[in-house]
């Protein structure tokens, strides 16, 4: 469908779901559309509108439950008025080109579950408006990265946030301090991202609580300290992102007993000491990046018990010991790294089995 939304759709006094994703409808948006009360679902996504929505968004739409705005092209402030729509449980105005602040109104909002604010150009130099959604209880995903002018320090009020809260979205922006402890209370946390921001300090031992949680993705900040053991804890993770910080100290031994891992990263920060050979336990680990770190001694001789490891970078340490003949049995390895080390021996021969290799340095 092409073409451009007649103003004429703000006859239909009695429109329920308005369902015009994925075309490529072009023009703004009639602002007669935001008037026809009895509209519940509006889903516009994924076409190419363009304009400003109307300042007196939300203030006649009693029923809405849904709006779906992302994938667009709109411009222009984001209204305050939005927050009248008290039956909205999922908004979703990513990938715009907003300007302006995040309405710090959005936590009216009681009924909200899913808030995607993602590379929308908005700012918030307090992040006020996370402490606003403090009053969302039924709040399960919050998404606002990507927004280089969301800045300012993590509120501690972060641990009063919904119990319900699954995922925490914030990478890509300007955020810089501490993470604040109260994460430890968001029991229900699958993932959290905070990617590529200015964060400083300690990773908080209150994360090592959150029993369901699945992914972190801390890299590319400026954390310092050791990685808490009390992350050993969280047997359900499966995604571990620390690379590119300041981390130091030994790599916790106890990370081998994080059976559900699949890739671990942990490369371009200031680990010493040995490689665990514990790490050998996670038999379906997939990627592993140990590299650019001050590691010594050997590479752990059971390296073969990861069947199905994919990709290995141990380069840029300082490790010292032959290349295990174990390697031989990672037959799906097609990235192998371990150069500008202290490696001893000649390569194996039964490297000429490794049929999936693509890179080895």
């Amino acid at each position: 469908m092409a073409g451009t939304i007649p103003h004429q759709i703000g006859n239909l006094q009695n429109l329920e779901y308005l369902h015009l994703g994925a075309n490529n409808i072009v023009g703004s948006i009639p602002p007669a559309i935001f008037n026809i009360s009895t509209l519940s679902i509006i889903y516009l996504e994924l076409n190419q509108l363009s304009g400003r929505l109307p300042p007196d968004v939300g203030l006649w739409l009693p029923n809405l439950e849904q709006l779906h705005l992302d994938i667009n092209q709109l411009v222009g402030s984001f209204p305050m008025s939005i927050s009248n729509a008290s039956q909205l449980t999922s908004l979703d105005i990513s990938s715009n080109y907003f300007s302006g602040t995040i309405p710090d109104t959005l936590g009216n909002l009681r009924n909200l579950k899913r808030l995607n604010l993602e590379t929308t150009n908005l700012s918030s130099s307090g992040m006020s408006f996370l402490s606003s959604l403090t009053n969302c209880r039924g709040l399960e995903v919050l998404y606002f990265g990507d927004n280089p002018l969301i800045s300012g320090k993590l509120p501690g009020s972060i641990g009063n946030l919904s119990s319900s809260l699954q995922k925490f979205y914030g990478p890509i922006c300007n955020i810089r301090g501490s993470i604040p402890s109260g994460f430890g209370n968001l029991s229900r946390l699958i993932s959290i991202s905070l990617s590529h921001n200015k964060l400083t300090g300690m990773i908080p031992t209150t994360i090592g609580g959150l029993k369901e949680l699945q992914k972190i993705s801390l890299h590319y900040n400026k954390l310092d300290g050791p990685i808490p053991s009390d992350l050993c804890h969280l047997k359900k993770l499966a995604f571990l992102f620390l690379s590119s910080n300041k981390l130091s100290g030994p790599i916790p031994a106890c990370l081998g007993g994080l059976i559900s891992l699949r890739s671990l990263y942990l490369d371009s920060n200031m680990f010493s000491s040995t490689m665990p050979s514990t790490l050998t336990r996670i038999s379906d680990l997939l990627i592993l990046n140990l590299s650019s770190n001050s590691l010594s001694g050997p590479v752990p001789i059971d390296i073969g018990k990861w069947k199905v490891l994919t990709s290995m970078d141990l380069s840029n340490n300082q490790l010292s010991s032959d290349i295990p003949i174990g390697v031989a049995d990672l037959q799906d390895m097609t990235y192998f790294s371990l150069s500008n080390n202290r490696i001893r021996g000649s390569i194996p021969e039964s490297f000429g089995d490794l049929l999936s290799l693509e890179f080895l340095d």
